[in-house]
């Protein structure tokens, strides 16, 4: 078990907020800063592409208008864009978000899934289809950011949905346990492109694909090292792939 051994070392030297800085930018930066479900769900939905331009991104945007008027909140969001996201998408991200908070915890509604079965892809559907119902509108930018509901027949790895339920559900120096109702012990891996590779070079993970089955199949394997909270091993595993670094 020494690749265990290592990586229980690697998690508790990575278990540090000074692991979270200017020279190590991360979206939880920003979600922290403001402790509140429905800010981290921006901060993790925005978290693709480079980190230093995800946290300036998401420290330029006014999180006050989550409590505005939709007409508010188009025109403060007018001259926002990010990569896949025109101003209009985020807008209507934004609405929809404002909307969510006026009709129902997201916590509470993730849950409504969740408790059947203590499935978190259930949990998901639950809380993204509800997010869908809540507003129609339609744009590429704006489905890649939301996704797609779950379904049998869903590949994505759903990454950064399940790094924002890494955030709501862990509680340690990193991560901020908002949420109480759901088990740490059944959260998925958050796949990227990091420890996708890091996993396929320790051993840790034989599929080539990067889809769900290798995020069932990874989080598979860090049971074996923790059945209570296989997931704490995802932000060791990220900055050592980040870092280009080995154990």
């Amino acid at each position: 078990m020494w690749l265990k051994e290592k990586l229980d070392i690697e998690v508790a030297k990575r278990n540090d907020i000074e692991e979270l800085s200017a020279s190590k930018p991360d979206p939880i930066m920003i979600a922290k800063r403001h402790n509140d479900e429905t800010i981290s769900l921006v901060c993790a939905l925005f978290a693709y592409g480079n980190a230093g331009l995800i946290v300036k991104f998401l420290d330029s945007l006014d999180f006050t208008l989550l409590q505005e008027s939709d007409e508010d909140i188009k025109k403060a969001l007018s001259s926002y864009y990010y990569r896949f996201q025109k101003s209009a998408d985020v807008a209507a991200f934004f609405i929809t978000l404002k909307r969510a908070k006026e009709a129902f915890s997201l916590e509470e509604k993730f849950y409504e899934g969740y408790k059947k079965e203590e499935d978190v892809m259930e949990g998901l559907v639950s809380l993204i289809e509800a997010l869908r119902e809540l507003n129609y509108y339609d744009s590429h930018g704006y489905d890649f950011l939301l996704g797609k509901v779950p379904s049998k027949k869903s590949t994505s790895a759903y990454k950064r949905w399940h790094m924002y339920l890494r955030w709501m559900v862990r509680e340690d120096n990193i991560d901020m346990g908002l949420w109480k109702s759901v088990d740490k012990k059944d959260l998925l891996l958050p796949l990227d492109t990091h420890t996708f590779k890091v996993s396929r070079t320790l051993g840790l993970l034989k599929r080539k694909q990067y889809d769900l089955k290798a995020v069932m199949e990874l989080t598979q394997k860090l049971r074996t090292f923790d059945k209570n909270d296989p997931i704490k091993y995802d932000f060791a595993l990220y900055r050592i792939g980040q870092e280009k670094r080995t154990i």
